[in-house]
């Protein structure tokens, strides 16, 4: 285990130990993986690993994600092409004779396996059949791929077959599935020279999506309930046709890196017609919705100058209308002055004492000179207040001087002004 966890820190290790401790588990990578998983929380992780001992649910792991959908299927179209390949047949003494020897050995071997897995079956159900993490499924196989047959490998798609379906689809690529049977007695030699071949390696991954996974996980059985292989290694070429992904070719068995290719080669040109199709109806179809929006946009920019328009007359008659309560208001203060005015005028006129005669030896001849020229005259006593004239009381002086005190004398005469004039 020392040398196990050189790459990790004093920290994470003295955790890792810990966890070991506290758990009884002692498989290093199970111990590393689950304290990822709940990012080094010893409490949370010992705290999970007991309930999933004792199958509660873990109350700290975040519900994942909801799977997508698989788009519709056909897995069996009337054209689908099936090539089941052969096991080699032994070549020379040596080969036969291990052949022979052995053929009993591996008929109890599968025998008793069957006949083991059918017994388990009815005593429990099968634990494939629940599938809760399939992009865990898919990364622990890609994992002990690549640590039992190397990297040399097309590239492997990370996500679940639903995310990969979906991807191909919206893509509009091949997609290449890869079913591995762990037991088949012919898996480990298709990974390394067929899958592990360069040139299978530099014609899958330009050319299509490479799925697989592990028939032994849930994940892997619910792809092989779907796809129905009869024997291993198994792969399946998914196309879109008809708006549907489409299984269009099985490929069973031992089958070798140049005959792979070729006949890969001959599916993608049998069927390439339908991407060329699905591309040209879905750059209709974006053509369209390019129109449709060019067409929408136009129309709001119209609808919009339209009601900018109408904001602007509306703002216009507003601009009016206050403008017209504005000369009208004017008009009522101006004649309400006038009334005014007059009322004014018809008070003072009753305020003014009676005339008294021009002989009188106390009268005041008093001649007011009017801005148009019209001179008016009239006789006032000297004790008569000059409210009269243009002295109007105040609040302070309710009540102005007399002519007497102003010193007016006999005979004055006063000139009018116009102040607005």
């Amino acid at each position: 285990m020392a040398d196990e966890a050189e790459d990790l820190s004093q920290e994470k290790t003295e955790k890792l130990i810990q966890y070991q401790d506290l758990t009884g588990i002692e498989d290093f990578e199970r111990c590393r993986a689950t304290l990822e998983r709940h990012n080094w929380d010893i409490e949370i992780a010992v705290q999970a690993t007991f309930n999933e001992q004792e199958g509660n649910p873990n109350v700290y792991d975040e519900p994942p994600p909801p799977e997508p959908r698989d788009p519709p299927m056909n897995l069996e179209p009337s054209d689908q092409r099936v090539f089941t390949v052969e096991p080699r047949a032994p070549q020379g003494i040596v080969q036969w004779s291990y052949y022979i020897i052995t053929l009993p050995f591996r008929f109890l071997y599968t025998t008793l396996l069957d006949i083991i897995r059918i017994a388990f079956q009815f005593l429990r159900p099968d634990p494939r059949r629940n599938v809760t993490d399939p992009l865990g499924d898919v990364t622990r196989f890609i994992q002990y791929y690549n640590e039992k047959y190397g990297a040399a490998h097309p590239v492997f798609y990370q996500g679940s077959y639903s995310q990969a379906l979906n991807d191909a689809k919206q893509e509009l690529r091949f997609l290449l599935v890869y079913l591995h049977g762990k037991d088949h007695q012919d898996s480990d030699r298709f990974c390394r020279e067929t899958l592990g071949s360069e040139v299978v390696t530099n014609f899958v991954n330009p050319s299509m999506l490479f799925w697989a996974c592990d028939t032994n996980s849930p994940e892997g059985y619910r792809v092989s309930q779907a796809l129905r292989e009869n024997t291993y290694p198994f792969l399946a070429l998914i196309v879109l046709r008809q708006n549907k992904m489409t299984v269009v070719a099985r490929i069973e068995g031992p089958i070798e890196a140049p005959d792979l290719v070729g006949r890969l080669e001959q599916l993608m040109s049998d069927n390439e017609s339908s991407l060329v199709a699905a591309r040209a109806d879905r750059e209709e179809r974006s053509f369209n919705q390019s129109l449709r929006q060019q067409q929408d946009e136009a129309y709001l920019e119209s609808l919009h100058a339209d009601q900018e328009k109408e904001r602007r007359r509306r703002e216009e008659r507003e601009r009016e209308e206050e403008e017209e309560d504005r000369k009208r208001k004017l008009k009522d203060d101006h004649h309400q002055m006038l009334q005014n005015r007059e009322l004014r005028k018809d008070e003072l006129r009753q305020k003014i004492p009676a005339e008294p005669a021009s002989t009188d030896p106390d009268s005041v001849r008093v001649v007011l000179k009017l801005p148009h020229g019209t001179r008016i005259e009239r006789c006032f006593r000297k004790t008569d207040s000059l409210k009269t004239l243009a002295c109007e009381p105040t609040e302070e002086n309710p009540e102005p001087e007399t002519f007497e005190q102003c010193g007016l004398g006999k005979n004055e005469m006063l000139f009018v002004q116009d102040n607005e004039a």
